[in-house]
């Protein structure tokens, strides 16, 4: 509902003026009483006044999502960048070094002969 609400373009902040979101995740918490909504900008750029302008609409979108919803309890929502992009980012970064490559293909390859020797003593 969250994203519904931003689709439609409601929100009047100079900070999200021509900016495209993803919200990638909603985490809510066991009682219900707060949600964490992650976001990631389409491009990158702008990530922390992005953030900032959905925390400062915080209570306007709670109470359109209230609406849509009909729940009689809507969870407090706070909105926070969503880094898994740039993290999944740095693990390729890493697993394409030279080094770890080699290493990888290393492995690759002792646990593909250790499997031909196993079923060699089996036949």
């Amino acid at each position: 509902m969250i994203a519904a609400v931003l689709a439609r373009g409601e929100l009047r902040d100079p900070a999200l003026t021509g900016v495209n979101l993803t919200l990638t995740e909603v985490r809510v918490s066991p009682d219900l009483k707060s949600a964490t909504a992650f976001v990631v900008p389409l491009g990158g750029g702008g990530m922390e006044a992005a953030v900032g302008a959905l925390n400062r609409a915080a209570g306007f979108l709670r109470g359109q999502v209230g609406r849509e919803m009909a729940l009689r309890h809507v969870p407090r929502l706070v909105f926070e960048a969503d880094r898994s992009f740039d993290e999944a980012g740095h693990v390729g970064e890493i697993l394409a070094r030279p080094r770890v490559r080699r290493d990888l293909t290393a492995e690759k390859n002792g646990q593909a002969e250790a499997g031909k020797q196993e079923s060699d003593l089996g036949t």
